[in-house]
């Protein structure tokens, strides 16, 4: 091995006399690597002799020029050298580390030039730069480096550079690199940046962390050499991974230069997955609140688990509209999202006969737990609350599916599981529901519930439970809740707290189950309830105003009351064969009927009386219980016998695919439900004995994709001239057994060329409360339009393999629904109404979309939403069109797809007619 301080010495022997002739001496070399092909050079020659000398100590010296003239053919021990020691020491290389290099062709090694040149698919690795290129010339006197093209057979340039310095990448068409100054000069370079791709003419790096760019053009185009767009800049000063700061810089769209120009442009970067930055407003204007600057804001990256962003609108006629909006997550934890909406709206301006001014808001928080963090305790939250209006009345959401939903619901929960014996759950729990037509709010802040698990007492050291006995278990269930019911305009104030009622009920349930004639289940329980309040009433007959007076009382009270119950039933198999070379080899029917018993006792003891008149006749009717948080005590006794079966159907068919040897089932009938009740306390008058026969089935046709369901009611009774139903079977009136008073029917078919039934798109608007299809259009942002309309998941290649194939994606969803009414012998279909989404791919590029309806009883189109949009690869172009009904609107859009440049856009919006 030679070592970087030594001389290296080689003797070159006479082969025909034997004589040494010369003695070659050379300086250090760089590389152990260098050493090796210098060395393997001279040795071929077959007379070589090698020698190193240390400078320091000098031993192992060449012999003098006389004793070189002697004919000698091996040297065993060198004489020392004269010659005195350089004063200066040698120049230490720059070459720290090892290098490796090779080409498909040559490795050329030029001594006199000090060059080493690597031919067609050269490579070469030196520390933390890897060098690949058609040609590699290494000038190791210099330290650089330099990289180009080749030529192929027909004279194109192939094989360009690829030049890696850490995380780096340059693709130029030729580089010169400096190993000791660490100094580039790049030509044609290409490089990417996060979403940014960037090509200059020239670049010089300065260093590792700074570049110097001349006629740069930067895109988030995935072409570089022929982008459709691009930003060109003359002189730009380049921090990989933190920013980019440009010269005069302008837009070219399609390689036409637009008045599109900054004087100088700031880019930033971050190898972060996101940076905080202002977010820039789109303009619009609006005939009744005037010009506006839309979804500006601040995006705030607070940390890698949260970050915020700020939202705004304003319009010249006072109108404004903030929002928040963040997302955290924490890995192993928990997920969720807040989002906050405010708009203070004017209509018109004031003085005008129309001028109107409100404030609407809403909020929403989305928060799950990961069962991983604690598999004994969860929290979640999801919360929908706000102004009953704000749907229908937002100038930032078009959903017309939120707009017809009528309530909004919300539930935060947290459970905790104690590992005790028995084991003891707890649950606290704030739930909202509100109607939004009537804006009636219910609220518990908050509920909880508690409970212990069953406990057996009468199970043996075994631990075997069966039988009648062995069965009887019991557990403790317990429920309180602080209840709020209120309206949107006396939400959360003081009103809304002094009408609160808290109760609280205990329960303990006995119950016990067991085998009977050995087919049959039968069950039994009794259940103990006690209800503890806050808040009584009592009523009094006011003669002065003749009514009756209801006042509240607030005090603790407390009422009992207890119910038993038992049920028995069992499951009926049976089996239609038709033989194995039929092509419906069978079908098996499952029927599990059941008969059950309820009886509650009078509890007439918590009933009071009260002067009716003047006269002292007095009536029992209320309970100062009644219209509690828990409800009342019943007056009268429960004695009800309740019957019901259910049905399945399943056949066994012949497999289409002649391999399979097994038959293919098939469900005919998921479920065919009958059920009624008969009431043995019944008067006759206000009740009846007999409850209507309710039948509901329901099935999946054409493999799993269409669900279709029906329910009637079949009522016993027949009723009279006026419809008043009468205590008459309908048979003995001349009628038929059963009166059908009302009928439904629905089906939902969703099919696609895909193989499978589209995914669930419209998360928003489930969200806002609405419907995850697409049947009442697509949720929308009216003031971020930057998502697309369509399914994101088809990969750009297969696309256009289906488009040569005439095999467009597309997909489709309908939703049908008869409904029959005769209560009053009306005998009319109330509701028949058919709706239809369908989404496609027109050509590779262009998508088009569409719900629309039709009401064949109001015999009008029901709601119509056409959507389009048009891909035009880095950027995205939209138009979103409601031209029917109370929220007809359009919408256009055209912006860059990529994130980094998402301000660049045009969105152009008609105003909700409302």
């Amino acid at each position: 091995m030679i070592i970087f301080d030594k001389k290296l010495y080689v003797s070159l022997t006479c082969q025909k006399t034997g004589h040494n002739f010369t003695k070659i001496a050379f300086k250090p070399l760089h590389t152990n690597l260098f050493n090796t092909v210098l060395l393997s050079f001279f040795l071929t020659l077959g007379c070589g002799n090698l020698y190193s000398q240390d400078i320091k100590s000098k031993k192992n010296a060449l012999p003098t020029a006389k004793q070189a003239d002697k004919p000698k053919t091996t040297v065993t021990e060198s004489p020392v050298d004269t010659v005195k020691v350089d004063s200066i020491k040698p120049k230490k290389t720059f070459l720290d580390g090892k290098v490796k290099y090779r080409a498909k062709d040559y490795a050329k090694i030029d001594q006199k030039k000090k060059l080493i040149t690597l031919y067609n698919e050269a490579e070469l690795y030196y520390k933390d730069v890897e060098l690949k290129s058609g040609i590699i010339v290494l000038d190791y006197e210099k330290d650089e480096v330099y990289a180009g093209r080749i030529k192929d057979s027909a004279g194109v340039l192939i094989q360009y550079p690829n030049f890696k310095q850490g995380a780096s990448e340059v693709q130029p068409d030729s580089i010169r690199f400096n190993f000791k100054t660490k100094k580039a000069l790049i030509y044609n370079s290409r490089t990417e940046q996060g979403e940014f791709r960037i090509k200059a003419e020239v670049t010089k790096k300065e260093n590792d962390s700074v570049y110097f760019l001349k006629r740069a053009r930067f895109t988030t185009a995935k072409d570089i050499d022929d982008p459709e767009y691009y930003f060109l800049t003359r002189k730009v000063k380049f921090v990989p991974g933190k920013k980019i700061v440009t010269g005069l810089t302008n837009m070219v769209i399609a390689d036409v230069p637009t008045p599109i120009a900054l004087p100088f442009a700031f880019f930033p970067m971050s190898e972060e997955k996101s940076i905080s930055g202002i977010i820039i407003p789109s303009y619009n204007d609006s005939n009744t609140r005037g010009f506006s600057l839309q979804n500006g804001g601040y995006y705030f990256a607070l940390s890698d688990n949260y970050d915020l962003t700020v939202l705004g609108d304003y319009y010249t006629n006072g109108s404004y509209a903030m929002r928040f909006e963040s997302a955290y997550a924490k890995i192993y934890k928990y997920r969720g999202n807040v989002n906050i909406r405010f708009e203070n709206l004017i209509n018109s301006e004031r003085g005008y006969p129309d001028y109107s001014k409100q404030n609407i808001y809403n909020i929403q928080w989305s928060h799950s737990k990961d069962s991983k963090s604690n598999p004994n305790s969860t929290f979640s939250a999801s919360v929908n609350l706000g102004s009953s209006k704000y749907f229908k009345q937002s100038i930032n959401q078009a959903n017309v599916g939120s707009n017809l939903n009528n309530t909004l619901s919300s539930s935060i929960s947290y459970n905790r599981t104690f590992n005790t014996l028995p084991q003891a759950r707890i649950a606290v729990t704030a739930t909202h529901t509100q109607n939004t037509q009537t804006e009636v709010i219910n609220m518990t802040l908050p509920s909880l519930q508690a409970s212990i698990d069953r406990v057996y007492p009468f199970v043996g050291k075994d631990g075997v439970k069966k039988g009648f006995i062995k069965n009887i278990n019991l557990q403790y269930n317990l429920s309180g809740k602080n209840s709020y019911v209120t309206t949107d305009s006396l939400f959360f104030k003081p009103q809304m707290f002094r009408d609160a009622e808290i109760g609280m009920q205990h329960s303990i349930p006995l119950s016990t189950n067991f085998k009977v004639f050995k087919y049959f289940s039968a069950s039994a329980s009794a259940n103990y309830q006690e209800t503890w309040v806050n808040k009584t009433i009592e009523k009094s007959y006011n003669i002065d105003q003749s009514k009756v007076i209801d006042r509240t009382v607030n005090g603790f009270d407390a009422f009992r009351t207890y119910n038993f119950s038992s049920s028995l039933g069992t499951t009926i198999y049976g089996t239609f064969k038709f033989g194995e070379n039929k092509r419906i080899q069978a079908i098996r029917h499952v029927m599990r009927p059941s008969i059950s018993y309820a009886y509650t006792p009078s509890f007439e003891k918590y009933y009071d009386t009260y002067a009716l008149d003047a006269t002292g006749t007095t009536i029992k009717d209320y309970t100062r219980f009644e219209g509690g948080i828990y409800g009342s005590p019943g007056l009268s006794n429960s004695n009800i016998v309740g019957f019901d079966l259910s049905n399945t159907f399943e056949a066994k068919v012949r497999d289409s695919d002649s391999t399979k040897t097994e038959p293919k089932k098939m469900m005919l009938l998921n479920n065919l439900n009958f059920s009624t009740s008969y009431n043995f306390n019944a008067d006759g008058e206000t009740t009846f004995a007999w409850e209507p026969v309710r039948v509901s089935g329901g099935t999946q046709l054409f493999e799993n994709k269409m669900n279709v369901n029906f329910a009637a009611t079949l009522n016993p009774y027949a009723i009279d001239n006026s419809g008043q139903q009468i205590n008459v079977f309908n048979i003995d009136n001349g009628g038929s057994l059963f009166r059908m008073t009302s009928a439904n029917v629905t089906l939902n078919y969703s099919f696609s060329n895909k193989g499978t039934g589209k995914d669930d798109k419209n998360q928003q608007s489930q969200r806002n409360g609405g419907r995850n299809d697409d049947l009442f259009g697509t949720n929308t942002d009216l003031n971020d339009t930057r998502n697309s309309q369509f399914s994101e998941d088809d990969n750009e290649d297969d696309v256009i393999t289906k488009f040569f194939n005439a095999k467009l994606p597309w997909d489709m969803t309908m939703a049908y629904s008869l409904t029959y009414s005769n209560v009053n012998r009306e005998n009319k279909i109330s509701g028949n109404s058919i709706m239809i989404s369908a989404n496609m791919d027109i050509t590779p590029k262009w998508k088009g979309g569409v719900s629309t309806g039709y009401d064949f009883v109001q015999k009008g189109v029901t709601f119509t939403q056409l959507r389009f949009e048009r891909d035009l690869l880095s950027w995205r172009m939209a138009f979103n069109w409601t031209p029917l009904g109370e929220f007809s609107n359009w919408n256009f859009f055209i912006g860059i797809k990529s994130g980094i440049l998402s301000d660049i856009k045009w969105n152009k919006r008609s105003t909700i007619n409302r």
